[in-house]
């Protein structure tokens, strides 16, 4: 392949290469994506046939996919999801079988925006969508070493009747991310319809904004609740520790204590909002992390508290422990690389912002990125890219 090789033909080449053993796609359109990126040159588009994946079967048929095609995005391919069979959620089922994380090959990449985390991680995709209920685009962005966003919950159209999930996106980094931002939130096609909620800043706009430093945060290993993994905990406290040595991020002594969100979640997604129990935790927490957030705060946190599991399941370990408070309070929320336990795993740190602060997020995590180190990319993508 030559770097005149479009941009969309090298997605493809990966896909062909790597798909096979990572099982991140369920289906690919070579012929409808190397067209609509002519197309996007040809009418001089803002993406200019950016090549992107969509999450699961429906996943051409969300607002942000009909929004990023629309100024010039070529979806390549639909990624996996998980199967039929289990009640757990993360791990997808690609079209040659099991997703596999692009780090370990025994282990789930998370989910349920599976494939969409492999495809960003190893290339295939320069970005995904994805949709978050729980922590379906955090947990496999932590897992897979890659950048992932949970939008304020009804800031974007969503199918979900329980108001848990929220539309997202997967890209390599923060700043990968960008088009998402600028084009699903501020720009769009004729088919597209206004955002639910009016937008916190006019979009679109010269993205990320840029924030005053040191960031206000607060730090909290377990929000309060949760049983974290005592590496995974490490990884994280060492990189909000350089964070704090760089002069990014300066901690503030607020209570980040939280009330465990699993039995309200789960009434909530069960249909019961009114169940007392399930509005008595989300009256406090909301309460408890509008004072937390308050002055344009971040809360930093594992995104997850244990490390990828592998493909038998995650046991009785509740993956979504410290990712779900923020889809029954609204909050944006997401996860970016902090580091690898011992034995290879990535490791993901959790930013979460006040509501309608997404862009706000987005140019805090840009900030967080450049204090860190610059996150790797797992060895299959490297040989993929080596073979350009």
């Amino acid at each position: 392949m030559t770097r005149t090789t479009s941009a969309v033909a090298r997605a493809l080449e990966r896909i062909g290469r790597l798909d096979p053993a990572l099982h991140a796609f369920i289906e690919v359109w070579p012929d409808e994506a190397l067209a609509r990126e002519r197309e996007a040159a040809a009418r001089r588009l803002p993406l200019g046939g950016l090549p992107f994946a969509v999450k699961g079967p429906t996943g051409i048929r969300s607002f942000a996919a009909r929004r990023l095609i629309a100024a010039g995005g070529s979806p390549v391919g639909a990624t996996s999801v998980p199967g039929p069979g289990t009640h757990w959620q993360t791990w997808g089922l690609g079209a040659h079988g099991r997703t596999v994380n692009p780090w370990r090959a025994d282990r789930t990449p998370g989910g349920s925006s599976a494939g969409s985390a492999v495809a960003v991680a190893t290339g295939m995709a320069e970005l995904a969508t994805g949709s978050d209920g729980a922590g379906s685009v955090r947990i496999p962005a932590a897992w897979c070493g890659v950048f992932g966003l949970k939008t304020t919950n009804g800031l974007l159209p969503s199918p979900d009747r329980s108001g848990l999930a929220s539309a997202g996106v997967l890209a390599r980094s923060a700043a990968a991310a960008e088009p998402y931002l600028r084009q699903v939130l501020g720009g769009g096609g004729p088919d597209a319809a206004a955002p639910a909620l009016p937008l916190p800043l006019p979009l679109p706009l010269p993205l990320p904004l840029p924030l005053p430093l040191p960031l206000p945060a607060v730090y909290s290993e377990d929000l309060g609740f949760a049983e974290v993994d005592p590496e995974v905990a490490a990884v994280v406290r060492a990189a909000v520790d350089r964070l704090v040595a760089a002069g990014t991020v300066r901690l503030l002594g607020r209570d980040a204590t939280l009330l465990d969100p699993v039995r309200a979640w789960t009434a909530i997604r069960g249909g019961s909002p009114d169940d007392p129990e399930a509005v008595r935790v989300r009256r406090t927490n909301d309460e408890r992390l509008d004072a937390l957030l308050a002055g344009g705060a971040l809360l930093l946190a594992p995104a997850t508290p244990n490390r990828p599991h592998g493909h038998e399941g995650p046991g009785d370990f509740y993956s979504t422990a410290l990712t779900w408070a923020f889809n029954l309070s609204g909050h944006p929320a997401a996860s970016l690389p902090a580091g690898f336990t011992e034995d290879g795993c990535p490791v993901g740190l959790q930013l979460a912002a006040a509501r309608g602060a997404d862009v706000r997020l987005l140019a805090a995590a840009r900030a967080v990125e450049a204090a860190l180190p610059a996150a790797p990319v797992p060895p299959t993508a490297g040989r993929a890219a080596a073979g350009r």
